[in-house]
């Protein structure tokens, strides 16, 4: 597995060895040991999550506060989404920064979102399939959130000029200045 470091410390992107020749592929798409090596310390995963979404869909920007907070293990199986962390850290040298990447399901990447940032991602294909791991059940009384477009944090979403797909919460969310945040 090739490990990617990220500008915001923690937030890692893997990159699985791929085996493939005529008649397909094979990888490896979990295996704890090279995980906790890759985060540098054991992770324990509760519950996995599946969602399927059309070409301009975004979600996020959503986070879980303590002690529900979840770390997230992100990848696309079908289709593509670009893939967004914010750190939500209030107290972090990098409070309200983010970084983004393009998980597929041709590029296999997968992206390591640590408890503490909130997380997002805009379809880009025609659909995607979304899958993630998280080291936390989800709580919704811990909900927290920002809003997609908040011009302090500044994601340079490809929208390609079209306005994206959002449910009335994630239209609501807050802007990070006024959202609830990890002291």
């Amino acid at each position: 597995m090739n490990i990617i470091k990220t500008a915001l410390e923690g937030v890692l992107i893997l990159e699985p060895k791929v085996f493939g020749d005529e008649r397909g592929f094979f990888l490896e798409s979990f295996n704890q040991r090279a995980f906790d090596e890759a985060v540098g310390r054991h992770v324990e995963f509760v519950q996995d999550n599946h969602s399927r979404s059309a070409r301009g869909v975004l979600r996020g920007l959503h986070f879980q506060l303590p002690p529900h907070a979840q770390g997230k293990l992100v990848r696309v199986t079908q289709g593509s989404v670009f893939d967004v962390a914010v750190d939500v850290r209030r107290g972090s040298p990098t409070f309200g920064r983010w970084v983004g990447v393009e998980l597929s399901g041709t590029n296999h990447r997968q992206f390591w979102i640590p408890a503490g940032f909130a997380h997002g991602f805009l379809v880009t294909s025609d659909s995607a399939d979304f899958l993630y791991k998280t080291t936390n059940y989800y709580a919704p009384q811990a909900e927290g959130a920002v809003r997609w477009d908040d011009p302090a944090v500044g994601v340079q979403w490809p929208l390609d000029g079209r306005p994206p797909l959002l449910s009335p919460k994630d239209a609501q969310a807050p802007l990070l200045a006024e959202a609830a945040h990890f002291d």
